[in-house]
């Protein structure tokens, strides 16, 4: 019987072969935490006298929720962070420096490996065919201390997208769609695996949305083939040399496959209180809004900007509405900045911030005040999830967003794209 994606990465790093539901220890590539989970896993390797790390130069503590730090307890985990790299030799990505989930792709996650993070969405890093999964912060330490985890193989959903996306719709509508479909809990610790034409024909980027967001369907990992576009974008990034096909094999068993036609999708935006809460143009029209966020782990990469920034350029955003752009990355900042996009966000009367997660998390940069309405590129829109309980975010594209911010309301971006 042949193998899924997630069977062959386990395997290899278990050295023996697996199927789904087997319980398995795992050899680690990758570790991660963040500055809001990162201080758990010291103190809990503090606890067990095991304050070390075996892979220094592939275990990296991101700066990024609260970056620059809005408040004093917030700085004091940062230093724990510090601390503890300069202790152990662990790799410190700083304040404004990035994103994790966009410094993964960057610059540490390859194919076929296992990449571990304290956070929830390191499966982005799924789109590069690497078996990438969020984990709790002591699972985290102990990848830190002995270079291995303990997993249970998960079984496969299959996504078979093929045909043409229409103007308007992106891969966060492919996403969104997905989600809608199935549910917020419709693959619960199954790994989703991503194929079809369409997928072929995406960029790096607009895959690694989708890897994005496998968690909010529950998924332990959102997994995309390598080829020719995975091999391009790691030459661009110096690492050529560790690229390898990884592939299922086409006799692989699937939990369940799923036929979708691409050129049926519309523009999606996620109603509150749940991404599962889809809804299409024109039910999705005309809702009064007071914020917009461009960027996150999600759509804050160089292509997102540039959508945006076409759609913003020589106009300005509605007066009612708050605008704010965050590249994911120092390095999406620098470029955004050469190709003159930062000036289009600030002609049309955006407030373009500091590489991090921002209003996301909602520690800072953007919380919503009580009643408000966000649209946001994000991932998650749980209540609270934006510094506010009584505030409600919907969720769509970087079209959508932009477009909406110029009308004040939400608005389908087919109209000013057609």
């Amino acid at each position: 019987m042949g193998k899924t994606i997630s069977e062959k990465i386990i395997g290899e790093h278990c050295g023996k072969e697996v199927k789904p539901g087997d319980i398995v220890v795992a050899k680690v590539d990758v570790s991660m935490v963040q500055d809001g989970t990162g201080p758990l896993s010291v103190q809990e390797l503090q606890k067990m006298d095991m304050e070390r790390v075996v892979n220094p130069k592939r275990t990296i503590l991101f700066l990024d929720h609260a970056s620059p730090s809005p408040r004093k307890e917030l700085s004091n985990a940062h230093i724990i962070l510090r601390k503890f790299a300069a202790k152990t030799g662990a790799y410190l990505s700083e304040v404004g420096e990035g994103v994790c989930h966009q410094r993964l792709v960057e610059t540490f996650a390859n194919p076929g490996e296992i990449v571990v993070g304290a956070d929830s969405h390191t499966c982005t890093s799924g789109a590069l065919g690497a078996f990438a999964t969020g984990m709790g912060s002591t699972d985290i330490a102990l990848a830190f201390a002995l270079g291995k985890v303990w997993l249970r193989v998960p079984s496969t959903f299959k996504f078979v997208i093929n045909g043409k996306l229409s103007k308007g719709v992106y891969s966060k509508d492919i996403i969104l769609f997905i989600i809608g479909m199935i549910g917020a809990d419709g693959a619960t610790y199954k790994a989703m695996e991503f194929t079809g034409d369409t997928i072929s024909n995406l960029s790096m980027e607009s895959r690694f949305v989708i890897s994005n967001m496998a968690i909010e369907a529950g998924a332990k990992t959102g997994l995309i083939p390598t080829d020719d576009v995975t091999k391009s974008y790691l030459e661009s990034r110096g690492r050529e040399d560790k690229y390898r096909e990884i592939q299922a094999d086409d006799d692989a068993e699937y939990e369940n496959v799923f036929n979708i036609d691409a050129g049926k999708i519309e523009p999606q935006v996620a109603f509150p209180h749940t991404v599962d809460n889809t809804k299409t143009f024109p039910e999705a029209k005309g809702i009064k809004i007071n914020q917009v966020y461009i960027g996150s782990c999600t759509n804050g990469r160089l292509e997102d900007l540039k959508i945006a920034a076409s759609i913003l350029k020589g106009k300005k955003k509605h007066p009612r509405v708050r605008l704010i752009v965050i590249p994911a990355s120092r390095e999406v900042y620098l470029n955004a900045l050469k190709e003159n996009l930062i000036e289009t966000f600030v002609e049309a009367g955006a407030n373009v911030l500091a590489p991090g997660c921002g209003p996301c998390v909602g520690v800072h940069e953007g919380a919503l005040g009580d009643g408000e309405v966000a649209l946001s590129t994000q991932n998650r829109n749980f209540k609270g999830r934006m510094g506010n309980p009584e505030g409600f975010i919907y969720l769509s594209s970087p079209a959508t967003a932009a477009y909406s911010a110029i009308k004040g309301e939400i608005s389908d971006p087919r109209e000013i794209l057609a």
